[in-house]
């Protein structure tokens, strides 16, 4: 499996809708703007079959330094981003996960 990059996928986007790379640059970096302003504000956005972004707070927790496990380091709480595949993408991943699965046996 290969990272896909924002370049990449606006030039798959532009060949499929037959519009120039710039256009389709403008609108997917103007989604990702909208995203992250929702985000910051602490809105929960919603896709549906796609997913759920929301903004989540991680507790504070004890770490250790794998050098010198008896040092313990404090860990603070922080505000997160997670995200919940919908329906649909568990659905595809899954079959995904069974294709790879049998053709591994």
């Amino acid at each position: 499996m290969a990272t896909r990059t924002k370049k990449q996928l606006i030039s798959k986007i532009a060949t499929k809708t037959n519009h120039h790379p710039n256009e389709v640059r403008v609108i997917v970096q103007s989604f990702l703007d909208a995203i992250t302003e929702s985000l910051s504000t602490g809105d929960r956005l919603e896709f549906r079959d796609f997913g759920v972004f929301e903004v989540v707070t991680r507790k504070q927790k004890i770490g250790r330094n794998p050098k010198n496990a008896s040092v313990a380091i404090i860990i603070p709480q922080r505000q997160a981003v997670k995200f919940t595949a919908g329906k649909k993408m568990r659905h595809i991943i899954e079959s995904i996960n069974k294709k790879l699965a049998a053709s591994s046996r």
